[in-house]
Formats: structure tokens, C-alpha cells, sequence
């Protein structure tokens, strides 16, 4: 799994690339906290996940109750299918409060 990080204006981009699973969630805790310390505004471009269980679950409800614990915004955007399945699947696309806009080549 790689995460990149771009920090704009008080708005910082993570962006995983793989999976989002137990063997990551270490990994991808360490980088979001790191992100939350920096940011006003965190906004997650799932577009590149490729696999999510509930311990990536975890982590993007972690990200959310910081956000909302420190006053910072989050956006998810760019759900890829995995990302998709699993918040229909576990009823959470409600709680992120974020559109989930289905691309034109999913079937």
C-alpha cells in the first residue's frame, strides 16, 4: 500500500493506493494522524483502493470522529467499486455524509 500526502491551502489530500485492510490499517493510522495534526481540511481520494475490510472501515470512522473532535472537515471522495460495496454493505454512506457519485464504466 502506498499513501501520498498533499497539503494545499490547510487542506491535506491522502491518497491510498492498494489495500486498506488489517496488514495496512498500522501504516495508514500513523499517516492520518500525521495529516490531522497539519490540516484544517482532510479530505480521502479512495479511488485507488482496491480492497477495504472493516479494519480500513475502522480507520475511516477514526478520521471522521477526529475531524469532528478537533473542529476539521472531511470529505471522502473518489470511491472506488471496493470502497463502495463496503459502505452499502455495512449501511455507512450516511454517516460519512459524502455523495457518492458512481462512475460511468461501473456496471
Amino acid at each position: 500500500m502506498t499513501i501520498s500526502i498533499e497539503k494545499r491551502d490547510g487542506t491535506c489530500t491522502l491518497r491510498p493506493e492498494g489495500e486498506m485492510t488489517i496488514y495496512t490499517a498500522a501504516e495508514y493510522k500513523t499517516r492520518l494522524g500525521a495529516a490531522l495534526e497539519q490540516c484544517r481540511e482532510l479530505e480521502i481520494d479512495l479511488s485507488q483502493v482496491s480492497e477495504i475490510d472493516t479494519a480500513g472501515l475502522q480507520l475511516l470512522i477514526l478520521a471522521k470522529r477526529e475531524c469532528m473532535a478537533r473542529t476539521c472537515s472531511l470529505h471522502l471522495v473518489g470511491h472506488s467499486q471496493a470502497v463502495m460495496e463496503v459502505l452499502d454493505l455495512c449501511n455507512m454512506t450516511a454517516f460519512f455524509g459524502d455523495p457518492v457519485v458512481i462512475p460511468s464504466d461501473a456496471h
